[in-house]
């Protein structure tokens, strides 16, 4: 049942132990902890590469939210879409974008996958449905509103997920956008589920501090747009979320919400380097629930992951890591050619 009195701890997800999943399912959940790993290791990677002046622009990381992202992509179809914010390394990796390309694009390198010209903030793989990273708070949901409808116009049976932060839902245009997707829901026109990874802060400010009702769920009630809370740390209980609420959404045309809590183990950005607005002790303490660790220890519960497999995937992502540096580091930069270059599309042929 979804849990609106606050942060779910552990005993809330006790009956979503691994030993009652299906083989299957905790098969797969082994191949979601590495690609878990493998974002932690990218992440870090980043944060040094930053930091040797690599990487130019601004760097946002996604260690600690790992959990969100993956349950929910663990459930799309290949044709189905989503949208994010600019915390958006892992989603790409998670989708399938090579973590060559994703690093060359940090790097500014045209083998990026925005061609370089992107950066951190503005990833793109629209061949995998991944519609975009985007850099203005809260700016991404009008378009992933209209992207949904305009699934449902053409009569597709395909969804939209749109992924957003807690300090969005006191933006202007994500209300603005709610309300279209809640009058075009009515009609069963708008495939959307909104996914609030709501990390605590958006910036330095507190939920607390920027939200009269910090119940963010509930607030989606005010468009006609049900929503609920989940503990966004526990990969099986996001995982189970997304099943239930993408099915529901695929086959109603209407939008669902949830707000899935998390937590962000770096600073807001690559300058957040002090974070005077929490202590050392609150970010240990919620390092006590990071989602790998949580996964991993199910994981062994279930027979499924020992010593040795965990050595393994972690000297592999190591491997792909030290790859995608060394392949963003020795691809060329954008020639000048490419200053106009997609920037305008193509009238068609008339």
């Amino acid at each position: 049942m979804p849990n609106r009195t606050g942060r779910p701890d552990d005993s809330a997800t006790s009956a979503l132990a691994t030993d009652r999943r299906s083989p299957e399912h905790v098969a797969s959940a082994v191949a979601w902890y590495r690609q878990m790993v493998i974002a932690r290791r990218f992440e870090e990677e980043t944060e040094r590469a930053f930091r040797r002046g690599k990487i130019g622009g601004y760097l946002h990381v996604y260690s600690g939210q790992e959990a969100v992202a993956a349950g929910f992509l663990a459930e799309l179809r290949e044709t189905d879409v989503f949208f994010t914010a600019y915390r958006d390394h892992a989603h790409a990796l998670f989708r399938g974008a090579s973590p060559g390309a994703v690093m060359a694009e940090l790097f500014g390198k045209v083998t990026g996958l925005a061609r370089g010209k992107g950066g951190s903030m503005h990833l793109f793989d629209v061949a995998r449905g991944f519609y975009g990273g985007y850099g203005i708070v809260g700016a991404h949901v009008p378009l992933a509103v209209g992207a949904a409808y305009a699934l449902r116009y053409r009569q597709e049976d395909r969804v939209c997920v749109c992924f957003l932060g807690d300090g969005a839902m006191n933006s202007g245009a994500l209300h603005e956008a709610l309300n279209m997707a809640g009058l075009w829901g009515k009609e069963g026109l708008c495939p959307l589920v909104l996914v609030v990874e709501n990390n605590e802060y958006a910036m330095g400010t507190s939920v607390a501090r920027a939200s009269a009702v910090t119940d963010l769920a509930a607030r989606f009630a005010q468009y006609a747009i049900p929503g609920e809370r989940i503990d966004g740390m526990d990969f099986f209980v996001v995982r189970e979320t997304a099943a239930r609420v993408i099915a529901h959404v695929r086959a109603t045309g209407r939008p669902y919400a949830v707000e899935a809590l998390t937590y962000r183990f770096a600073g807001h950005g690559a300058a957040d380097l002090f974070q005077p607005y929490r202590t050392r002790e609150e970010i240990e303490a919620q390092r006590r629930r990071d989602p790998i660790l949580l996964l991993e220890r199910r994981l062994r519960e279930a027979g499924v992951l020992d010593d040795a497999a965990v050595a393994r995937i972690q000297e592999e992502a190591e491997q792909i890591v030290a790859e995608a540096v060394r392949f963003a580091e020795e691809s060329p930069p954008p020639g000048p050619e490419e200053l106009q270059a997609h920037v305008y599309g193509a009238l068609p042929d008339a």
